[in-house]
């Protein structure tokens, strides 16, 4: 159950980072691995591959140093989507580390 819940908060942090510059699944596993995930090319992959499809992210292939890099932007949809996720994680956040219940 708890691998459900960080796959959710790993996706989140591709389509930030996908917002701030291009990413390719190295870089975005080094990343994930600064904030104490444990991912691999089997985990990161397959996601980046899924977003993709969803059309969340776009993905522009290039050669460097003679092998296929495969670099990857958020889309509008993937932005729109990254806004919305972050407003209800404020709000979870606030009810679960502030202890405020929301306002309606």
């Amino acid at each position: 159950m708890l691998r459900q819940v960080l796959s959710g908060f790993i996706r989140l942090h591709i389509l930030y980072h996908a917002e701030l510059e291009p990413i390719c699944g190295v870089e975005i596993m080094e990343e994930l691995r600064r904030h104490g995930y444990k991912v691999g090319p089997g985990t990161i992959y397959p996601m980046l591959h899924d977003l993709e499809e969803a059309g969340c992210l776009s993905r522009r292939d290039t050669i460097v140093a003679g092998k296929r890099r495969r670099n990857y932007r958020i889309t509008k949809r993937g932005s729109r989507l990254l806004g919305a996720a972050k407003g209800k994680l404020r709000e979870l956040f606030r009810e679960l580390v502030e202890d405020r219940t929301p306002t309606k």
